[in-house]
């Protein structure tokens, strides 16, 4: 699925089932909780700490997910074409780190 049909599927599913969006600011306080369960499946999981029994069933797929639905009714309610925004990136990343990162001693 391409961005912009992500960004339309959340706002059609915004307008049929969430009754309107919520303001920014309580989205971006959404989005800052969505991250932090990302964070606390990786740290335990791939990182040095335990992972708590209570934790082990929380699927990863599924918290990226909510962080992905988050940022794309961020982008509907803010007017942001994420698709144009991503490709943009891409490129400026595409040509400003190519050799940056083949050059970089601490990744080989």
């Amino acid at each position: 699925m391409e961005l912009q049909n992500a960004q339309k599927t959340v706002d059609d599913w915004i307008k049929a089932h969430g009754v309107r969006y919520f303001n920014e600011l309580t989205n971006m306080a959404q989005l800052t909780e969505e991250v932090g369960e990302v964070a606390r499946i990786i740290s335990r999981r791939y990182g040095e700490q335990s992972e708590k029994e209570s934790d082990k069933n929380k699927d990863l797929g599924e918290e990226l997910a909510d962080v992905l639905f988050v940022v794309l009714c961020l982008a509907n309610q803010t007017g942001v074409n994420l698709q144009e925004a991503f490709d943009k990136k891409l490129d400026l990343k595409t040509k400003r780190d190519h050799n940056r990162h083949h050059s970089n001693e601490k990744l080989k």
